[in-house]
């Protein structure tokens, strides 16, 4: 058996590397939360289960009449669907979702006493959870760092800071969870959203104004593709006044 290598100066370097990027988010974001609007467990993953593609301000409005209606597990089991179907239907793909609501709120009510459990495998089993559902519920509502949330906004960014090759979200957060300090789980997700929305969004990234842009090789990369002067911006051409026809002698 090969005895372990000692970490290497490649290795030194993106720990220090990872450590900067994580102190100047908590410099810049250290306010950072969850962004969808929830009083309780079962709001929050009845939210995060109708943020599958559709944005959380666009949430934030529907939960507003849907908890009025259905303000835990057991009102939610016995809605009609078609009456889920219509407070959702905003949110996009609103038949699945509506049916998932029901189904996830059903086996809460049947299987852990309408509460939302605290443990990964519990909350896998529930209809519309997925593993980033999961991570958003244990680590907002129960403060449990059971992983790395990957939205868009997380995947698109440590792909460009460098510290991911991965493209499958799955992937991305093995990649992070081995990067990153338990104790910076539950935060770097949000303080990503907030910098992907603020700063390094998707088409247009402002990466002359990014506080990243030295350790981000997207960012350099951008960088040593502008120009180093403007053009001259000539005049538009415009035609002499001989040439301009006069009226009727056409």
């Amino acid at each position: 058996m090969n005895a372990a290598r000692p970490a290497g100066p490649s290795r030194g370097k993106a720990a220090a590397k990872v450590a900067e990027i994580l102190a100047r988010l908590d410099q810049d974001y250290g306010g950072a939360r969850c962004s969808l609007d929830h009083r309780n467990p079962f709001e929050l993953l009845a939210a995060t289960i109708l943020s599958a593609q559709c944005t959380d301000a666009r949430v934030n409005i529907v939960t507003k009449e849907l908890f009025r209606e259905c303000p835990d597990a057991a009102s939610l089991a016995r809605k009609p669907l078609a009456e889920i179907e219509r407070l959702v239907k905003s949110t996009g793909f609103f038949r699945n979702k509506a049916k998932n609501l029901r189904g996830m709120a059903e086996r809460l009510v049947q299987v852990h006493g309408g509460s939302v459990p605290k443990d990964m495998d519990a909350l896998l089993a529930l209809p519309g959870v997925a593993r980033k559902t999961a991570n958003v519920v244990l680590g907002n509502a129960f403060g449990i760092a059971s992983g790395v949330v990957v939205d868009t906004h997380v995947g698109r960014i440590s792909q460009r800071l460098g510290l991911t090759k991965a493209k499958n979200p799955v992937q991305i957060e093995r990649d992070l969870v081995r990067l990153l300090p338990e104790a910076h789980w539950i935060r770097f997700s949000h303080q990503l959203i907030d910098h992907g929305r603020a700063v390094c969004t998707s088409l247009k990234p402002r990466c002359a104004d990014c506080r990243f842009l030295d350790l981000c090789p997207f960012g350099l990369a951008a960088a040593s593709r502008r120009p180093s002067a403007a053009k001259p911006v000539r005049a538009p051409r415009t035609k002499s006044r001989a040439t301009i026809p006069r009226r009727g002698t056409t």
